[in-house]
């Protein structure tokens, strides 16, 4: 099928690429955690996406993993829903006291949206045709805010903005912490270590899920209670802990993150694109199974 309708111009899309420091890991890092899922994906979560997916995606959930990103200027509600800020040096996540956008309205945090996601996608096996939900966007949505929650910086503090108000140079180049997660750090990676070829990166990801991470692969998939579809929580309270170890560490406003920095995070973020491609795909898996739904999302 080709889903349901969605919104796309390429005229939004030029015009996000002059706008660093909004995005969520960026197109590059999204890419990368949607192509890992998809080696994840049971026969009857991959039949279900594969009927979700817009006719231009070509069956490739992927290729269009960054369209909340795309749209968010014209779907604006959706910008609060990318992200979640903690108070400044806790370290911690709390939902009841964090989940709320700029202006303090409650549940509109990424950690809200996957759930509100994840339950909108628990309707499928009633009727698509009746469904009083878009599940292509539902499906998009929910895959790319899995992936924004993995990223550290998008649990981070409310007085930088998670790390957004924080100027510093990425080698030579002034940028903000925000993006040098977003992007940065994934962009140096791909020119210098995997020969300037995003699959390769995958590639090597992908060897370490089934390797090196191979006794780290069945929790990553589970949440603590081993009952929800989807446990958003969890996800966000390793972010902002990563955030306060290793993302804000040495990194002051002013301050040059070069090669010391770079290796250093550079597995940090290797870490967490695989982490979020590997629970997209458990939740994809546990949502559309054919089998007796889990009791809570």
């Amino acid at each position: 099928m080709g889903g349901y309708g969605l919104w796309w111009t390429g005229t939004v899309l030029g015009f996000l690429v002059l706008v660093p420091g909004i995005l969520g890991w960026g197109k590059e890092g999204h890419y990368a955690i949607c192509k890992i899922a998809e080696g994840f994906l049971n026969e009857d979560a991959l039949a279900a996406v594969k009927e979700l997916l817009p006719e231009f995606a070509e069956g490739d959930l992927a290729a269009v993993c960054s369209w909340p990103d795309e749209i968010r200027f014209h779907y604006r509600w959706s910008s609060a829903l990318h992200y979640v800020d903690t108070p400044d040096f806790l370290c911690n996540y709390n939902d009841s006291r964090d989940c709320h956008d700029s202006a303090g309205h409650k549940g509109r945090c990424v950690t809200a949206a996957i759930y509100n996601y994840t339950m909108q996608l628990l309707t499928y096996q009633d009727s698509i045709s009746e469904s009083k939900y878009n599940l292509t966007e539902a499906l998009l949505f929910l895959s790319h805010f899995i992936g924004d929650i993995h990223q550290p910086l998008h649990v981070g503090f409310t007085g930088d903005e998670g790390g957004n108000t924080i100027i510093v140079r990425w080698y030579r180049r002034k940028t903000n912490l925000h993006h040098v997660w977003d992007n940065m750090i994934i962009e140096s990676a791909v020119k210098t270590i995997y020969s300037k070829d995003l699959e390769l990166m995958i590639e090597a990801i992908q060897r370490n899920i089934t390797d090196a991470w191979y006794n780290d692969n069945r929790s990553w998939q589970i949440c603590a209670n081993n009952q929800s579809t989807v446990c958003p929580n969890e996800y966000a309270s390793e972010s902002i802990h990563l955030a306060c170890k290793f993302a804000y560490r040495n990194a002051t406003p002013g301050s040059t993150l070069d090669d010391d920095y770079f290796v250093s995070r550079l597995p940090v973020v290797e870490k967490r694109l695989a982490q979020s491609g590997v629970r997209l795909a458990a939740t994809l898996n546990r949502i559309f199974s054919s089998e007796t739904k889990f009791a809570e999302a």
